[in-house]
């Protein structure tokens, strides 16, 4: 089967269960910009992310992934969503973002100055600072979202601002 099936050609795009909804919706620009993330990570995770760091880029393109799932579904499709076993991100993925965050700064690493991404020509860091800036677009997508009327519960709401102070930190250590 093709790719191309021309569903998309009127403007809308299909969700899960079946569902169909405009591209210009902002459920669609959430779900856009956090494949955007996803794959600004992977090319930090392509050009030679550390050790310690690449595991943490895997887990969250991981979280990404369930993610995306999430905001694919439709307002009243969420019990649906859990009954067919499509992972989801809680509480415990909000804590271990920001339980990483804090295990690196503990190791000393703190806010100095402006991060100038790419003045050090590491490709790692740089895509890891690319990364953050689309975590923070993502932030502000997902609070559009929940402000206009689609309710986002609060551990999506605070994932992404969470991620983004974790992907700075992870770019000045990668």
């Amino acid at each position: 089967m093709s790719i191309i099936t021309g569903r998309g050609d009127s403007g809308e795009t299909d969700l899960l269960f079946g569902r169909r909804i405009a591209k210009t919706s902002r459920r669609i620009g959430v779900l856009g910009t956090v494949d955007e993330l996803n794959a600004a990570l992977g090319l930090a995770r392509a050009a030679g992310a550390n050790a310690e760091v690449e595991p943490i880029i895997g887990r969250v393109q991981e979280l990404l992934i369930g993610l995306m799932g999430h905001f694919a579904c439709l307002p009243g499709d969420e019990e649906r969503y859990a009954k067919a076993g499509f992972s989801a991100v809680g509480q415990g993925d909000l804590d271990w973002v920001t339980a990483t965050a804090h295990d690196f700064e503990a190791r000393g690493i703190v806010f100095k100055d402006w991060a100038r991404p790419g003045a050090d020509h590491s490709m790692a860091r740089a895509g890891m600072d690319f990364a953050r800036s689309v975590a923070r677009r993502a932030e502000r997508a997902v609070l559009e979202l929940h402000e206009g009327g689609e309710e986002v519960p609060e551990v999506l709401r605070l994932f992404f601002n969470r991620l983004s102070d974790l992907l700075w930190i992870l770019a000045r250590t990668a």
